[in-house]
């Protein structure tokens, strides 16, 4: 019996335990006056405290597939690096049981003026292997690398892309019981990523712990069983993709208000966590257009091409989820909506505002206007403000689409652009199920026991 309880708490050990770590940076207004005070000149502190992490604690179990998201600054890389040992914390304790192999820094763990193959082989020595179990290894690594004959020249003509996929094949081919990936696979092409993440559904199938951080929360909602929520060096949550990457799109425009608790549980209603959200992030306010403050979030296009007759003026548009918070991030299947404020110097006989999407090589993939959708035909008088919303379900792939608008019209029969933009917001569509092309048809798949005759089935019978 007491044999049984022992194996069941073996089973249940976490592969990775952050208790309370925090870390702690000094910071210097001038080189100086570090070397000032590591020499003890002067009894006044000239140093700043920062709080790289601060309390943070996490318990990842064997065969998850976690992932850390938060805006930039949040500590993210720095727990990974404290996880893998790389650095240490002020203070806390890390337990990690199991063979690492990680994926930080591009170029960590490299000598740049060594060849691929040398490197191969200074990594898996690291790792404790010896030089025939190295030697076993080398074809899987070359294989899933795919390099050429580059691997056998100094990694410091490598690019970036060859660069990451070398690291890349040796950080899974050394036999990890934990892979943790910080950002890199961003670096190589699609093609590359694809492979990587094939290879992280391989992993989990085996049982395998994978930690990674990504700004793609498309592939954070699609791989990962937990995310965890940092800011400013604080935990703000953690939970399932889906909660976590909606609690971050109201971190990235400061909504810290937050309606009451649904049905699906909002691990960010808590008192303690709001209020340490507030103090990290402080008060955001909307995307604006008119001079006013604001891009939280960074979506806003700072080389907008704008033009136009000048009877009309867009001064404000934004996008709200179907919580009717501020965003610049719509999870596909959802309801958003596009908000407009429209100013009208002169008076327009029928005015008609319009929306379009395009992907970033620049291909219009969809948009509609007020006209086509029979919602506006009145005349507008001079000095009149109008708020304008659009409100659809977000049936495109996921990734990033450009969000352009206008406010035009016609004076007899001739068209006219009154105000346009072009390019102005960067909206981000975050899938787990991307099908063909640029829109989800939203299928409804069904297979049943065939009935009758195949001639029934009043098709072609091959």
């Amino acid at each position: 019996m007491e044999t049984e309880q022992i194996r069941v708490q073996e089973v249940a050990a976490p592969a990775i335990e952050v208790k309370n770590v925090v870390k702690i940076y000094k910071l210097y207004d001038k080189p100086k006056d570090r070397m000032k005070e590591a020499m003890g000149f002067g009894k006044k502190q000239v140093h700043k405290l920062h709080y790289a992490l601060n309390g943070v604690s996490m318990r990842i179990q064997r065969g998850e597939t976690v992932g850390i998201i938060g805006t930039n600054g949040s500590g993210k890389s720095t727990i990974l690096k404290i996880i893998t040992g790389v650095l240490h914390p002020t203070s806390g304790e890390v337990c990690v049981d199991g063979r690492i192999s990680a994926l930080l820094e591009l170029g960590a763990g490299f000598n740049q003026e060594y060849n691929g193959i040398e490197n191969i082989y200074l990594n898996g020595t690291m790792m404790g292997f010896s030089e025939k179990e190295i030697d076993a290894k080398l074809p899987g690594i070359l294989e899933f690398a795919d390099i050429g004959d580059y691997v056998h020249q100094p990694v410091k003509t490598y690019s970036s892309g060859m660069f990451v996929r070398l690291a890349f094949a040796v950080a899974i081919n050394i036999e990890p019981e934990i892979l943790i990936v910080d950002e890199a696979l961003s670096v190589g092409d699609v093609f590359f990523q694809a492979k990587c993440y094939h290879k992280f559904e391989e992993f989990k199938e085996q049982g395998k712990t994978i930690v990674f951080v990504s700004h793609d929360l498309s592939s954070i909602s699609k791989y990962c069983d937990r995310v965890f929520l940092l800011n400013k060096g604080v935990l703000l949550g953690e939970g399932t993709p889906k909660e976590m990457i909606d609690a971050y799109k109201r971190v990235l425009v400061g909504q810290y208000e937050l309606p009451e608790p649904d049905e699906s549980g909002d691990l960010l209603q808590d008192k303690e966590i709001r209020g340490a959200a507030g103090k990290a992030m402080g008060k955001g306010r909307a995307p604006r257009d008119d001079g006013g403050e604001g891009d939280p979030d960074g979506s806003l296009n700072p080389q907008v091409l704008e033009y136009g007759s000048g009877e009309a003026k867009i001064l404000e548009y934004y996008l709200t989820d179907d919580r009717g918070m501020r965003t610049s991030a719509v999870i596909k299947g959802s309801v958003f909506t596009l908000h407009m404020r429209v100013k009208f110097v002169q008076h327009v006989a029928a005015p008609i505002f319009a929306f379009s999407f395009k992907n970033v090589q620049g291909t219009e993939i969809t948009g509609t206007n007020s006209m086509i959708e029979k919602a506006f035909l009145e005349s507008v008088d001079a000095g009149q403000v109008k708020d304008v919303t659009f409100t659809q379900k977000m049936s495109l792939q996921g990734g990033e689409y450009l969000l352009s608008m206008g406010v035009t019209g016609y004076s007899g029969d001739e068209f006219q652009v009154y105000h346009r933009l072009y390019d102005a917001l960067n909206v981000t569509v975050i899938s787990d199920k991307n099908t063909v092309g640029f829109y989800d048809m939203d299928s409804r798949v069904c297979v049943s026991e065939a009935e009758g005759k195949p001639e029934g089935f009043g098709g072609k019978t091959v």
